[in-house]
């Protein structure tokens, strides 16, 4: 799982609730206490990894809990005993994997990357993917959580047992000349089917018990509302002991263990002015919803120097106005506004609901604040991060960042992540940079999207089959969890102590 690194403060861009994949730098969120796995075999070795100095030193103590975490799990020394010796059942699930991908969902991707469809709206691909899960002996149940391109299949000879969980995507991104894969999503779908069906096919033929559950979520790219937290709020994860997903990268890793977000914890919110219409010509009859809204964006702006540098707020202006003559009576400004930890998130929060309270005082306009979604942390863990990607070596992955990167949980939510342990696939699949054009045309090319699409698929395939037969495997996933769980409180605590307010006489 990739990070990327954050730019210096800046005006307000239009906001991005996915996560980008693979840019090497170093502002993670949170605790770590990173093992490295590396040809020789670092273990245990502790890189400190607050995203701040105010969090390093608050939290101090949780860092050197997670540290002692990290000796007694050794997943380096897990991961080296998983992938390195011979397996002949995981091998022949792998090839299973493989030969899935080049025979059928290679194709499948390739024609889902050429009809992009938004999120919400991507009935096509559902139904391509619904369709081919049937066929592979799955029951599916179409629009669930009430979201009608949400589905969960389930595997129809599964037996009690580990459940292994599989997350599938396939919104495109909204362009503004055309809707495009330039996240790759379009890819997630076969992947996921791959190492789903090869699991599921060997479950049933060596009798291991277990069953395999793929859940379809839509519109990752879109607030309102985050699907995944939705979908979790309404149960639909429950009973999975293990979720894995696959996402685009630019090169090929994995996040260091603790907890932390892919894009900053934040807060999706919309502020709606309303105001009374007139005639430009005697304006002053009316009042003008969308000077409210400039005033809130010059009060953010104002604000950024009382702001720590970390904060990333990033706002557009979605309606304005219906007619220049027309003194505009509703005005909306959409912000995400961003932190790397909640706490002081808060605070942020507080300061830009007070510009725009002011803003509609000056203006003699009202404005209502519509908290649409957020996303916080989410939960890293090293038994499954290094497993994985000592996997996506082994097949040949390209472009490998030996180090961890930042902690993050495996879904952009993080509300999944805190929850039920799981990991995400990031072998190298492009060339070109997250949310472009090049990135989805690297999609259709067989040394590269390709490429890394049928190792992520193998990757992700051998791991499941892992976690279904080998039960020191899961306990260690299951010690690690739920102790770094246990820690994220005491994290929040530290940091509420972290963040005085000043004092104003």
């Amino acid at each position: 799982m990739p990070h990327f690194p954050l730019p210096m403060p800046g005006r307000s861009t239009v906001p991005r609730p996915c996560r980008p994949r693979g840019v090497s730098a170093l502002p993670g969120l949170a605790l770590v206490a990173a093992i490295v796995l590396a040809p020789g075999g670092l273990r245990g070795r502790a890189l400190g990894a607050q995203e701040t100095p105010t969090q390093r030193a608050a939290a101090t103590d949780v860092v050197q809990r997670q540290g002692e975490l990290q000796r007694r799990i050794d997943a380096a020394a897990l991961a080296s005993r998983l992938t390195r010796a011979p397996n002949a059942k995981r091998d022949a699930v792998v090839t299973r994997a493989k030969a899935l991908w080049d025979g059928e969902l290679q194709a499948m991707s390739d024609d889902i990357t050429r009809h992009p469809e938004i999120g919400f709206k991507e009935t096509r691909s559902v139904q391509i993917l619904s369709a081919w899960l049937t066929s592979h002996g799955f029951t599916v149940e179409m629009g669930v959580a009430g979201l009608s391109t949400a589905f969960v299949a389930r595997y129809s000879k599964g037996t009690p047992g580990p459940n292994l969980g599989v997350i599938v995507e396939y919104d495109a991104l909204r362009g503004t000349v055309r809707d495009y894969h330039g996240d790759q999503h379009s890819a997630q779908g076969p992947i996921g089917l791959a190492a789903a069906v090869a699991a599921a096919e060997f479950l049933t033929s060596s009798g291991t018990p277990g069953t395999v559950t793929v859940y379809g979520t839509p519109a990752e790219e879109m607030m309102p509302p985050p699907s995944k937290t939705v979908m979790h709020q309404a149960g639909v994860f429950n009973g999975a002991d293990v979720l894995v997903r696959t996402h685009s990268s630019v090169n090929t890793q994995r996040p260091a263990p603790g907890f932390g977000t892919c894009c900053l914890n934040i807060d999706g919110v919309r502020y709606v002015f309303t105001g009374a219409p007139a005639h430009q010509m005697t304006a002053w009859e009316g009042r003008d919803a969308l000077t409210a809204v400039l005033h809130l964006f010059q009060g953010v702006d104002g604000l950024r120097k009382n702001m720590r540098p970390e904060t990333r707020i990033q706002g557009i202006i979605p309606e304005g106005g219906k007619a220049p003559n027309v003194v505009p009576d509703r005005a909306v400004a959409d912000f995400y506004i961003r932190y790397p930890d909640e706490v002081y998130l808060a605070q942020v929060r507080a300061m830009i609901d007070d510009a725009a309270r002011g803003a509609a005082l000056a203006t003699g306009t009202k404005v209502t604040i519509d908290n649409y979604g957020s996303m916080r942390d989410g939960i890293s863990t090293a038994a499954l991060n290094e497993v994985a990607f000592a996997y996506l070596r082994k097949y040949g992955a390209t472009k490998v960042l030996e180090e961890p990167q930042k902690p993050q949980g495996y879904e952009e939510t993080g509300s999944v992540s805190r929850d039920i342990p799981g990991v995400g696939f990031s072998a190298h699949t492009s060339n070109g940079g997250f949310h472009t054009y090049e990135m989805e045309s690297d999609a259709l090319l067989d040394d590269v999207g390709h490429a890394g699409f049928r190792i992520d698929a193998m990757a992700m395939a051998a791991l499941l089959h892992d976690f279904a037969t080998d039960a020191g495997f899961r306990a260690k996933v299951k010690d690690e969890f739920s102790s770094t769980r246990a820690l994220f409180g005491d994290y929040v605590s530290a940091l509420r102590k972290a963040y005085p307010l000043p004092e104003i006489k």
